[in-house]
Parts: structure tokens; C-alpha cells; sequence
């Protein structure tokens, strides 16, 4: 992290209110640094949250901050409209002062949404929602009710944002550019471990028309394509003091796509009893009662606004979303650990095989999975 001075100097960057008393880290950090600044204006504190965006994984950072723009902007409008308070019901994204813009900057697209330091790094701003809360983990069917309320609220927020917005990471959940990669990772086979492991490979091999075949109805228009988060974990929802959605949260990852992708992830994240690590297989499975909590929180929000294809496909997900999972899992194992931090050599492996029995429960499961979403 850089000097207390330099960061000073990337916050005045910024059209913030009042004068910077602290900057400070907030939060642990795994893709972006993100810090919270603190500022006086008058007799009021006004803090704002201030990352340092991670090229590597976001390669068009404008286009990123972009697609945040466009889409919290759409959902300030409707909750306007709904008689709501667009400064806690989205985010807020602060823009570079005017006068801190270079004239060679100003041709760059979106430039006065991010600050590119002179080491290269990305830097943007978004107002801090205060009194707001987050929950690392739903473990209880009615904080999984809620999470699915907060991603169905996001998304018929969005059913009607046409504009396509920037692909961020190149095939995200494009199971089809998936099978591309598989392909050349097993010809490929860096690490000379393709030889031992002919029970997995049947397990992609095996189910490769049926996850294509769902996938086409994507690329044909028949499932619409529409604005999807991509990180749907709890901890990206804000809740008010009372337990209340506010507004979902860390929007780097919102490209088009599926909305299908968002539902599927969340049942692949909230319904595993196990651990996506767990060593011990009888340990993981899919709880269908998170699964029914978190469908009915969902589809309270969201189905006015979904189609008749998109609700006949909605259980289907978990069970793409969580077989797409086995094989990236596979892949990088196959590839020798290359995407994934690992903390054992067969680390990518234990989490195939915990996903692949995940897969599983899912698929025995599936038509209860139907009949609890047609009931709602």
C-alpha cells in the first residue's frame, strides 16, 4: 500500500466533501485494496470507500467502472420513482474533479470515473452507506429468504436496462468458451496428470450436450440475456439496522449475460451443508430447505419480471452453475494449479470431487427443485 501522503494525494483526485481526516483499510482484500476515508465537512462526517482496482483480473477497468455507472444510475431512477432513497438503495460513484484531469486524459473513454496513478494502478471512489450491514454467511434459512430477496430486488430493478455492458472477464459462465479451454488444457495436460484421472473427465465428458444445449437457448435469444452481478454471496448485500435489503454491493463483476447465472451461483454458495473444500464427501450435499427459502426470497422480487423461459430454466442453473465450478476446479488441476490458490498439491482436486458431490445432490433433487418453483 502506498504512503499516507500519496494517498492523500489520489483522494483530492476526487470530489469529496469537507477535509480528509483518515484513510484506513476496510477489509481483507482479496481482489481490490479497499480503504474508507473519512472526512470532516462542516460539523458532519462524510466517508466514502476508495479502491485500488485489480487490473489483472479487470483488464478494462473503464469499461468496468462504466457498466457500475449505467447500472446503479438505472437503479437510482427507479428508486426515485418509488419514492426511495437513491443514495442508500445503490451505490454512488465519485467522480475526478474537473480540474484534475490532464488534457491527454480527457480523450481516454469514462476517464473521469477512475484516476490511473503513475505506477499504473486504477483507483475509484463510491460513497460509504452509512448505518448499513453486511452478514459474511446466511446460516439460517431466513437470512437465505433475504439474500434471495436482495438479488431478485437487484435484478427486477434491472429487467428492463437494454444497453450491453462491457465484458469485464473474458467468458464468464459462457460454458461453450469454457469447453474451448477444457479442450486445450487436456491436450496440453502441463501437468502430466490427465493419465490418473479418467473417472473425472467422464464427469464433464458425460454431461457436456446436456450443459451446451442449455446454453444455446442463451445464445438464441430464447432465455434473454440481461444484467448479471456474478458475485451473488450474501456479504455483497447491505441490510439495513431492522434486517432490511438496502442494495447489493461490489458491482465490478455486472456484465450481461443470464440472470440465470446470478440465481445458480447463489444455490451452488448458500445451500452446500459442506465446505466447496470439504474433505469429508458425507458432509456435503444440497439443503432443500435453504434451496426453498432462497427461491421463494427470490422469485417475491423477481418473478413479475421474468419469462416463461427463464422460469422453466431457473433450477437448471444450480445445476450448470455448480458443473461449470467441477470443471474449472478440474481444469486448473489439470493445468497444475495455475488460477486457484491452493494450500496442498492435490488441493484443485479434493475441491472436484466435494463440487462434484454437490453436482450430485443437486441433480437428485432436481425435481423437487421444479416443484418448489412452480409452487411459488
Amino acid at each position: 500500500m502506498q504512503s499516507t501522503d500519496n494517498m492523500r494525494g489520489i483522494v483530492s483526485r476526487f470530489e469529496t466533501a469537507g477535509t480528509v481526516m483518515e484513510i484506513s483499510p476496510l477489509g481483507p482484500g482479496f481482489i481490490n485494496d479497499t480503504l474508507i476515508v473519512k472526512c470532516l465537512d462542516g460539523d458532519a462526517e462524510v466517508r466514502y470507500i476508495l479502491q485500488r482496482k485489480n487490473h489483472n483480473v479487470f483488464p478494462d477497468v473503464p469499461g468496468m467502472m462504466n457498466n457500475i455507472v449505467m447500472v446503479s444510475d438505472h437503479i437510482k431512477a427507479k428508486v426515485e420513482a418509488a419514492g426511495g432513497d437513491p443514495m442508500r438503495e445503490t451505490l454512488t460513484v465519485v467522480r475526478r474533479k474537473a480540474d484534475s484531469i490532464a488534457e491527454e486524459e480527457k480523450g481516454l473513454p469514462y476517464h473521469d470515473l477512475y484516476y490511473k496513478d503513475e505506477d499504473g494502478n486504477f483507483w475509484a471512489m463510491c460513497l460509504f452507506i452509512e448505518g448499513s450491514v453486511t452478514y459474511e454467511r446466511a446460516d439460517t434459512p431466513a437470512l437465505a429468504f433475504k439474500g434471495g430477496q436482495g438479488i431478485g430486488k437487484f435484478q427486477a430493478q434491472l429487467a428492463d436496462f437494454d444497453i450491453p455492458l462491457s465484458e469485464t472477464i473474458k467468458g464468464f459462465h459462457n460454458i461453450r468458451w469454457r469447453f474451448v479451454q477444457w479442450d486445450e488444457a487436456l491436450e496440453r495436460d502441463a501437468a502430466g496428470r490427465v493419465k490418473d484421472l479418467a473417472e473425472e473427465i467422464g464427469w464433464i465428458e458425460s454431461r457436456k450436450e446436456e450443459m451446451l444445449a442449455f446454453w444455446s437457448l442463451v445464445e438464441d435469444g430464447t432465455i434473454p440475456t440481461r444484467v448479471t452481478h456474478n458475485d451473488t454471496k450474501i456479504s455483497n448485500i447491505l441490510f439495513d439496522k431492522d434486517g432490511e435489503v438496502l442494495c447489493v454491493i461490489d458491482l465490478d463483476t455486472c456484465m450481461s449475460s443470464t440472470s440465470l447465472n446470478d440465481f445458480g451461483d447463489a444455490i451452488r454458495s448458500y445451500t452446500n451443508t459442506g465446505a466447496e473444500d470439504d474433505r469429508d464427501l458425507s458432509k456435503v450435499s444440497m439443503s432443500l430447505e435453504m434451496f426453498k427459502a432462497y427461491a421463494e426470497g427470490y422469485l417475491s422480487e423477481r418473478k413479475a419480471s421474468m419469462t416463461e423461459s427463464e422460469l422453466e430454466w431457473l433450477a437448471f442453473s444450480a445445476r450448470y452453475i455448480t458443473y461449470e465450478q467441477v470443471l474449472r476446479f478440474l481444469m486448473d488441476y489439470i493445468d497444475g494449479d495455475v488460477y486457484y490458490k491452493t494450500n496442498a498439491p492435490d488441493h484443485n482436486l479434493v475441491r472436484t470431487h466435494a463440487q462434484y458431490k454437490l453436482l450430485q445432490s443437486i441433480e437428485d433433487q432436481y425435481e423437487q427443485m421444479k416443484a418448489i418453483i412452480a409452487a411459488c
